[in-house]
């Protein structure tokens, strides 16, 4: 192991699939999809979601930040005091000054932007919460889980639409490599399970309006894909340098050993036609890394399900790949988490490689003409995993690559 690799030292999930690392990767290996019809979204013409179950969230927080912080921070929260209990460490022991916290967001918070219009609309102007500023800041889920655990180094959200999480993991890493702290706290988080996201991304076409069957609705590079199913989550890493990890004496989970980012310059929704950003960030996280194509043994896919962007990303993976790896689509479960997506799939790839086992596609019934990839379907499929790429391409046509390889 290079000493100027990064390793991921602790976990936190909070998904569809239930809060904690455990939960969520056991319901990925069901295949079983979590999107179900939301009450909140009812009349609405997208009426479902993967959404994290409220009475769960509310047990795993407690009360402290639940009246003064929106989801998205609840959900940040939640999976960071998870991710550093599974590292080993005491925040009250650990150098402060040395650790940072690194969140990727995609927008500000729809919960509270939503009930100030309706305070606008209403004329109950003093029905605005006086914590309207801080809720709505993307900033604030680093800044609370900073305040919460007592992280004094640098601290910052970042924002890549869907790269978000995954592009914070890599600025993370980069952090430490520059030798500005220890231990970087750093992945994703968004709540986007509300009325205004449904409506809005329902009006861009990017979602699926398959409102009688929502379990069957995110069915990534299948022929009768029509967009993507919104959902809600949070997923965070600990990185540490693998020569601080050592003089802890605690076990790396996997090596990060490459990030690559980049942009398509093209067009603020629809990717590059030939995928050129993409299949660009994919080679710099190789190059990163000092990996050949072939020495990747698993995909862990953006695969939102829509149209367009499964299908670039099947020219990409053949355009990087003499033969693409197996892949699988963490999305056609669990649903798309927009900022904090890419993060919860990096956490899902470091649990691919310590299970040497990849989680099924949900609702991969016919593959599109044109799409030849090894897709995981139907059941988990255990094989010999040593290195993992995961990729992460967002509005803007910002892309982020990522990968994980065994200690």
């Amino acid at each position: 192991m290079r000493e100027d690799h990064s390793v991921v030292t602790g976990l936190g999930l909070v998904t569809p699939g239930g809060l904690g690392v455990d939960a969520t990767w056991h319901q990925l290996c069901t295949g079983q999809p979590t999107a179900a019809a939301d009450p909140r979204l009812a009349g609405l013409p997208v009426d479902f979601n993967c959404r994290i179950d409220d009475q769960e969230l509310a047990a795993a927080l407690g009360p402290g930040l639940r009246w003064r912080t929106d989801r998205f921070i609840h959900l940040a929260v939640t999976a960071a005091r998870e991710a550093t209990c599974e590292a080993g460490l005491d925040p009250r022991e650990w150098d402060a000054e040395r650790v940072a916290v690194v969140v990727g967001v995609g927008g500000s918070s729809h919960e509270t932007n939503l009930h100030t219009f309706q305070c606008f609309t209403t004329g109950t102007y003093q029905k605005i919460s006086p914590t309207t500023i801080q809720r709505a800041l993307p900033n604030m889920a680093a800044a609370e889980i900073a305040a919460d655990l007592g992280a004094r180094g640098p601290s910052f959200s970042v924002s890549t639409a869907c790269a978000s999480g995954a592009t914070a993991i890599g600025i993370g890493r980069q952090l430490l490599r520059a030798g500005m702290c220890d231990i970087a706290l750093v992945g994703g988080a968004e709540s986007s399970c509300d009325p205004l996201a449904s409506m809005y991304f329902w009006r861009a076409g990017s979602l699926s309006t398959r409102c009688h069957d929502p379990q069957g609705a995110s069915r990534p590079f299948d022929t009768d894909r029509d967009g993507f199913v919104l959902a809600e989550g949070a997923g965070m890493l600990v990185l540490e340098s693998a020569e601080h990890a050592r003089a802890r004496g605690v076990p790396a989970r996997a090596v990060l050993s490459g990030f690559g980012a980049t942009s398509d310059a093209y067009h603020p929704t629809r990717p590059h036609p030939g995928g050129e950003g993409a299949v660009r960030a994919i080679r710099a996280a190789l190059a990163d890394a000092g990996l050949a194509p072939g020495d990747i043994h698993h995909v862990n896919a953006h695969a939102t399900s829509t149209p367009l962007n499964d299908r670039t990303e099947c020219a990409v993976l053949h355009r990087v790949f003499a033969q693409p790896p197996p892949v699988t689509a963490t999305k056609s479960i669990l649903g798309h988490s927009l900022g904090a997506a890419g993060a919860v799939e990096a956490a899902v790839s470091v649990l691919t490689l310590q299970h040497q086992a990849i989680h099924p596609t949900a609702n991969l019934d016919t593959p599109e003409a044109g799409i030849d990839l090894d897709i995981v379907v139907k059941t988990a499929r255990t094989c010999r995993v040593d290195t993992v790429l995961s990729t992460s391409f967002g509005f803007g046509g910002q892309n982020a690559a990522l990968i994980f390889h065994i200690p």
